[in-house]
C-alpha cells in the first residue's frame, strides 16, 4: 500500500537536490562563463577537471572525498574546528560531494549557452554604456536561459538519483543521510521488494518527467546566436 511507502528518504533527497543545485548555480555560472570565452591555455585542462565526474566510478569520487573530509585530514578538521561537527556522514558532506559530483552537469549546459550567445550582445550593450556586470545580467542571462533552466533540471535529477558518492561519504543514516537511491538499495537487501518497487517507479517516473521538461524547455527557449 502507498501509504506505507517511507517519504523521509525522498523528502532528503529533494532536500538535497536543491541545495545543491542553488550552490551549482552560483559556482557554475561565472566556470562556465570564464570557460566560454577564455582564451586561456589552461582552459582545457579545467574542462577536463569539471568533466572527471562523468567517467570516474563514483566510488573513487566518494573515497577520496570521504579521505579529504575524514576529521583527520585538512578539509574535514578545518569543518570541525569551525562548526564542531564532522563532514563525514553528516548531511553537510552530502551536500559537498554533490556538489563535486554534479559539476559538470551544471557547467556544460551554461558554457554551451554562453558560446551560442556569443560576444556581439555583449559588445552591443557595452557600446549603450552597460557595465560588464551589467550587460551580464541584462543581456547574457536572458539570452542563456535554456542553459540555466537545463543546467538546474540535469542537476537537481542527478543529484536526486546518486548513489556510489553518497553511501560513501554519508552511509545509510536515517534523517541524517539515507537518500532515496540508499533507502531502495537497502529494501533490495531486505528482500522488501514491495517498498523497492515503490521508491523506484516514483524516481523512474521523476526522471522520465524531468527529461520532458528539459526537451520541452530547449523547444520553448531556443538560444540566439550572437
Amino acid at each position: 500500500m502507498i501509504e506505507a511507502l517511507d517519504f523521509g528518504p525522498i523528502v532528503l533527497s529533494f532536500k538535497l537536490a536543491a541545495v545543491t543545485t542553488l550552490i551549482l548555480a552560483l559556482i557554475a555560472t561565472p566556470l562556465a562563463w570564464w570557460l566560454a570565452f577564455t582564451q586561456s591555455r589552461a582552459k582545457v585542462v579545467i574542462e577536463a577537471i569539471t568533466a572527471l565526474p562523468l567517467v570516474l566510478p563514483p566510488t573513487v569520487i566518494g573515497f577520496y572525498l570521504l579521505i579529504a573530509m575524514s576529521p583527520d585530514a585538512l578539509v574535514g578538521n578545518f569543518w570541525r574546528t569551525v562548526t564542531g561537527t564532522t563532514l563525514t556522514f553528516s548531511f553537510a558532506g552530502l551536500v559537498v560531494a554533490s556538489v563535486m559530483y554534479s559539476l559538470p552537469f551544471a557547467v556544460q549546459p551554461l558554457q554551451s549557452a554562453f558560446e551560442s550567445v556569443g560576444k556581439s550582445p555583449l559588445e552591443a550593450a557595452a557600446t549603450l554604456g552597460a557595465s560588464p556586470l551589467d550587460a551580464f545580467f541584462s543581456v547574457a542571462s536572458p539570452l542563456a536561459k535554456r542553459g540555466y533552466i537545463t543546467a538546474a533540471v540535469l542537476t537537481f535529477a542527478h543529484t536526486i538519483g546518486e548513489f556510489g558518492v553518497v553511501l560513501m561519504v554519508g552511509g545509510n543514516i536515517p534523517g541524517q543521510t539515507k537518500v532515496v537511491s540508499i533507502a531502495i538499495f537497502e529494501h533490495v537487501e531486505t528482500i522488501d521488494y514491495t517498498q523497492a518497487h515503490m521508491l523506484s517507479a516514483l524516481m523512474l517516473a521523476f526522471s522520465f518527467i524531468a527529461l520532458l521538461f528539459v526537451f520541452a524547455m530547449n523547444r520553448r527557449f531556443p538560444v540566439r546566436v550572437g
